[in-house]
C-alpha cells in the first residue's frame, strides 16, 4: 500500500467539495466530530455516514455510503480497519473515487477491492493535517 504523492493529495484537496465522513460521531470530544468541524471551517460540505446518528454538525446523516443522494468527493473514514473491507465495498457503490482513511486506519483487502475500481486510495493519513500542510489553515 501506497498514498500519493503530496502534489496529489493537495489536488485532492483543492479540487473537492464535499466529504463524506463514515463513522462520524455527534460526540464534540471525538476525534472524528473535531476533525470534520474543521474540514466545514475549511469550506467543505460535509455529509455524516453513520446508522446510529440523525445529525452532525447541521448535516443530515446517512446510514450507509450507498444511501448518500448527493455526489461525493472525498470518502473519509473514521472507523477501525477490520471494517475497511466492508466500507471500500460500498464506496465502489457510489460515484467516489477517493477513499481516505484516518491515520492509524489501514486495510490491504480494503485497498485492493478499492484500486480495482480506480480509487485513489489514502490510508493511515490524517485529512486535517495534510490540508494545513498543504494548503493552509484558515
Amino acid at each position: 500500500m501506497r498514498n500519493p504523492s503530496n502534489e496529489t493529495l493537495k489536488d485532492i484537496l483543492q479540487n473537492s467539495k464535499t466529504i463524506a465522513v463514515v463513522g462520524l460521531s455527534d460526540k464534540p470530544e471525538r476525534t472524528s466530530y473535531q476533525i470534520a468541524k474543521i474540514m466545514q471551517e475549511n469550506g467543505y460540505r460535509i455529509i455524516p455516514v453513520n446508522p446510529t446518528v440523525d445529525e452532525v454538525l447541521g448535516e443530515k446523516s446517512y446510514p450507509t455510503l450507498a444511501e448518500v443522494p448527493e455526489s461525493i468527493d472525498i470518502i473519509n473514514v473514521f472507523r477501525r480497519s477490520e471494517f475497511l473491507p466492508d466500507i471500500a465495498k460500498d464506496a465502489i457503490k457510489t460515484d467516489c473515487k477517493i477513499f481516505w482513511a484516518q491515520l492509524g486506519v489501514e486495510n490491504e483487502e480494503a485497498y485492493d477491492i478499492l484500486k480495482e475500481h480506480d480509487f485513489t486510495v489514502i490510508m493511515d493519513l490524517c485529512i486535517k493535517v495534510v490540508h494545513a500542510v498543504q494548503i493552509g489553515n484558515s
